[in-house]
């Protein structure tokens, strides 16, 4: 476990002193971490427990999903409180959890949470452990009060949409590490088998030096939520998320953040800039809110080596959810677990051990390191791999290079000023009910 632990945490060397370096040389040290060291380490409550209580915050398809596999881990666990922004997903997910789980699932009106403020009862519930899977654009702020509680956390990825949100997860990343507290991050391909034993060999030089990185996530595209009378403009977009930036970041965040992450682990770190281009060719209507439908962008790492990216929502067209990795003697089809050398005809390798469902395995090293007081944090590498995505975005967006470092260190939030159902979001529809797009060479604010 250590062994993998070490390998994953790629973060954990020369990044993630330069990471640090750069915070403190921009001033958010102080600003962001200062808050959260007021609260009492808990972490030693769970520790050894027999029983783990559980407390979900966001109770959609994915919720619903992680809490599942949250309780289906070995030893004494159940879930205890619940919170969503709306009580209809709230209902739905406890029918479904309850039908699964009868003996583990103990949710009483009394701790059934709703709105905006859903995840501060939740918290203040004697629970153990936070599932966290509300949309992207609050994890920064679900995240830095469940570490201030003392909470261990499961969230999902990505861990935010925007530059200040990333920066709030990597400092209350080191709080939780400071009280001990233990962090899982849905990006589940780091606890496949498949990937950790082909990436391992990767890093080992089976096909030389790494000379080109080919991600990819090309798909039709994901549900849409028509606009449904007498909803207000924040429930609407609350309900339609996908499509707006404050909330989602774009599907190059919310979904090709999988890919990218492979890339960053096999680099063992994070590019250094991003260029390239994308727009809205075929998800174009009232409901597509303002998100592209397809980028493309090529990523710098330090070295030189260039990471190529490729995501679309397109119906009809190629479909693709793979990660490709070329050296100076050999190609690796880091998806496919398989492995050509320059100097061999026949395949080198192809990985054929067992390979367990990742999503279950993610929450067993969780909830394994909760219970033995393993040292386990992947907020780092969770929030790096965000902000590439999020690089990536603000380089299809605007048209131009955009450097990790501006990137990381730009004062642009993407959040409402206010959070509530009768606010304003900051995208707002025209006349005609139509979002404003970004505009690659015009648009400057991303």
């Amino acid at each position: 476990m250590m062994v993998v632990m070490d390998r994953r945490h790629f973060l954990k060397t020369s990044t993630s002193a330069s990471l640090a370096a750069l915070m403190v040389g921009r001033g958010f040290a102080q600003t962001t971490l200062g808050p959260l060291f007021e609260s009492e380490s808990l972490a030693g409550n769970a520790a050894g427990q027999a029983d783990l209580r559980i407390g979900l915050i966001g109770c959609g398809g994915r919720g619903t999903g992680a809490a599942s596999q949250a309780l289906s881990t070995v030893g004494g666990v159940r879930l205890v409180a619940m919170g969503d922004a709306f009580s209809d997903r709230l209902e739905s997910s406890l029918v479904s959890l309850q039908q699964y789980h009868p003996d583990t699932v103990d949710v009483p009106p009394e701790r059934r949470f709703c709105g905006f403020d859903a995840y501060q009862q939740v918290i203040a519930c004697d629970v153990d452990v936070l599932v966290i899977a509300t949309p992207p654009g609050f994890r920064p702020l679900h995240f830095e009060a469940g570490v201030a509680a003392g909470k261990h956390i499961f969230m999902e990825k990505p861990v935010a949409v925007d530059g200040p949100g990333i920066r709030r997860v990597l400092a209350a990343a080191q709080v939780a590490k400071q009280k001990q507290l233990k962090v899982g991050v849905g990006l589940q391909r780091h606890h496949q088998n498949s990937y950790l034993e082909t990436i391992q060999r990767l890093h080992a030089g089976e096909i030389g030096r790494i000379t080109l990185l080919r991600t990819y996530w090309n798909s039709a595209g994901v549900w849409v939520r028509p606009r449904e009378q007498g909803q207000t403009e924040m429930e609407y977009q609350m309900r339609n998320w996908y499509y707006f930036n404050w909330l989602c970041g774009d599907h190059i965040v919310e979904q090709h953040i999988h890919n990218l992450d492979v890339g960053n682990w096999i680099m063992q770190g994070y590019p250094t800039e991003a260029q390239g281009q994308g727009g809205r060719l075929l998800r174009t209507g009232i409901d597509h809110g303002e998100i592209f439908d397809h980028h493309m962008v090529e990523y710098t790492y330090a070295d030189g080596t260039r990471m190529l990216s490729q995501c679309r929502h397109m119906p009809g067209c190629w479909s693709s959810v793979e990660e490709h990795a070329h050296g100076t003697e050999g190609t690796c089809d880091v998806s496919g677990a398989r492995i050509r050398r320059h100097d061999q005809d026949k395949l080198h390798w192809r990985f054929e051990g067992d390979s367990p469902n990742a999503y279950q395995v993610e929450h067993d090293d969780l909830f394994a390191a909760i219970r033995s007081g393993t040292s386990y944090n992947e907020a780092e590498y969770g929030a790096m791999s965000t902000m590439t995505a999020i690089l990536g975005r603000m380089a299809t967006y605007c048209g131009k290079v955009v450097k990790m470092e501006d990137a990381l260190a730009s004062s642009l939030a993407l959040t409402p000023s206010a959070y509530a159902f009768d606010g304003t979001p900051p995208s707002l529809p025209d006349a005609d009910g139509r979002y404003p797009i970004p505009i690659p060479g015009v648009t400057k604010s991303y």
